[in-house]
């Protein structure tokens, strides 16, 4: 349960870097002048490469879990995402987002409480 949550926090941290990295782009990328910054842009080197060790971490954790129980929680990363936007790049937190938090937060706890049944 510790590796899947730590790959929460991997993946929100890799959307920030992806998101950072995806403004140096330009109005129009095409696809070969994207896939060229993800190797030449820290920012988007970064983020991916954190989503390639997030995965990593994921078999691991799945490969002797129970899929039920830890996939629910990989939903706390729109939570840390959504924390992370309003901390990194000032973006507003309204009554919308909070109540999107709450719900998703309840139902990982409700998830996982019903796995240990």
């Amino acid at each position: 349960m510790l590796l899947v949550f730590c790959c929460t926090l991997i993946g929100a941290a890799a959307q920030v870097l992806i998101k950072t990295g995806a403004g140096t782009l330009g109005e129009h990328p095409s696809l070969v002048k994207t896939a060229i910054s993800i190797l030449t842009t820290p920012q988007l080197f970064a983020g991916y490469s954190l989503y390639g060790a997030s995965m990593v971490l994921l078999v691991l954790a799945l490969r002797h879990g129970e899929l039920s129980a830890l996939y629910p929680v990989i939903a706390l990363t729109f939570v840390w995402v959504t924390v992370l936007s309003v901390v990194v790049f000032h973006e507003a937190l309204n009554l919308p987002k909070i109540s999107g938090i709450a719900l998703i937060v309840i139902g990982v706890a409700m998830l996982g409480r019903g796995a240990r049944k």
